[in-house]
């Protein structure tokens, strides 16, 4: 439970820092993958074995700042949700990058993609908007710092289709 109370302070911290930052930023001009969406596709972890399995996305964007609420679900040998939050950079009017952090929730004897137990995760990433369409293209990576119950860090690659809301 101490763990528990220490990685939610951690992402308390890192939450609040990111969207202070937002303050001290101009709005950018090119709101690339401006908007919400929701989206499914395959993810792939590289620790302890290799998992396979699908995942399903979330991101809500804030309007008037570059920051986004992310939320991933993964299924596979176990289900996983890892809350995010992230700094948004965007490239063009299509294009965005970020950089998030967050908790990955996990349990299990199997391991997840990401893990299986509750650790601190970070999320760097792409969103790609289609043009002309509500499609969106998403790619990004789950860092999962000790989230393995024996000790380790994983690794997953996870990308997919997703629609503009």
């Amino acid at each position: 439970m101490e763990r528990l109370k220490y990685l939610i302070s951690v992402f308390v911290a890192v939450a609040s820092s990111i969207l202070s930052l937002s303050q001290f930023t101009q709005p950018a001009h090119a709101q690339a993958a401006y908007g919400s969406y929701v989206g499914i596709g395959p993810a792939v972890g590289f620790a302890d074995g290799t998992q396979i399995g699908g995942v399903v996305a979330f991101r809500y964007k804030l309007l008037e700042t570059p920051v986004s609420f992310r939320a991933q679900a993964f299924l596979a040998n176990n289900i996983a949700i890892v809350p995010t939050v992230s700094y948004d950079f965007p490239l063009n009017w299509q294009t965005d990058v970020y950089l998030g952090a967050g908790l990955i929730f996990a349990g299990g004897d199997t391991p997840s993609p990401v893990g299986n137990k509750i650790s601190f995760a970070l999320q760097p990433g792409i969103d790609y908007v289609v043009p002309n369409s509500n499609t969106v293209l998403f790619g990004n990576a789950i860092i999962g710092f000790d989230a393995l119950r024996g000790g380790g860090t994983t690794f997953s690659l996870q990308g997919g289709v997703g629609l503009r809301f």
